[in-house]
């Protein structure tokens, strides 16, 4: 194993382009995955905690089902979508980077729904009172609820994120896995370790590892500061 290993500290060390390149797609897509599904679904997940309507609780079902959606599944739904024979398919988005996001964006939505009204709903009941006595009603209080839900909400977001990037079988089907415009980390390993080319899927893997450990640690660090236990 002294091989691949040498490798792939080698090719991260000297900053290989064609690793550079994978890894800056693979952020690009997920990062922009991560935020459409935050702007959508914060607003969206706190709506479904404090509103009151006929389908909600099968809306929230539905909601917490999809978060077990199976990565092809979303994959083949957005290929469908986005082929020629789909209605969106005069776009011409599919094995495309923007395809691959949408497909992501699938994937990680109903975490951040779902999360953000569990949260959301705890606040509520819990500052209800002391919210009606400062005059915000439930659609006021949206803000001061998800600021205040911070923190666990950021926890839901690196898990929307690790499952993006830890995601082979969405991106493969939508993307295509085309060398220097589709191919992200996940699909390159697993590529490469088929062709037995364990340099630079060892390489991707430690990249990879990397940047998990770090957002996790960076999440736990920012929840401990607010906690105020740090120092």
């Amino acid at each position: 194993m002294d091989g691949p290993f040498a490798t792939a500290l080698s090719l991260i060390a000297s900053g290989d382009p064609a690793l550079m390149q994978i890894i800056s797609l693979s952020l690009r897509v997920t990062l922009t995955a991560v935020l459409i599904a935050c702007v959508i679904g914060l607003p969206l997940g706190a709506a479904l905690a404090l509103a009151r309507f006929i389908g909600r609780g099968a809306l929230i079902v539905v909601f917490n089902a999809l978060m077990g959606l199976p990565p092809v599944v979303a994959g083949l739904i957005v290929y469908l979508m986005l082929s020629r024979s789909g209605p969106f398919g005069s776009l011409g988005l599919l094995f495309t980077p923007s395809a691959m996001i949408i497909a992501q964006t699938l994937l990680i939505l109903p975490i951040v729904v779902s999360l953000t009204r569990s949260v959301v709903e705890d606040l509520w009941v819990e500052y209800r009172e002391q919210l009606h006595s400062l005059g915000a009603g439930r659609l006021r209080a949206v803000p001061t609820l998800l600021w205040d839900g911070r923190v666990s909400l950021l926890t839901g977001v690196l898990a929307g994120f690790g499952r993006a990037s830890a995601e082979v079988g969405a991106v493969l089907i939508v993307g295509g896995n085309i060398a220097g415009h589709t191919r992200t980390m996940t699909t390159a390993i697993t590529l490469e370790t088929a062709r037995g080319q364990l340099g630079l899927a060892v390489a991707l893997g430690i990249i990879l590892m990397t940047l998990t450990l770090s957002l996790n640690a960076a999440a736990w660090g920012a929840g401990q500061w607010a906690r105020g236990r740090l120092g």
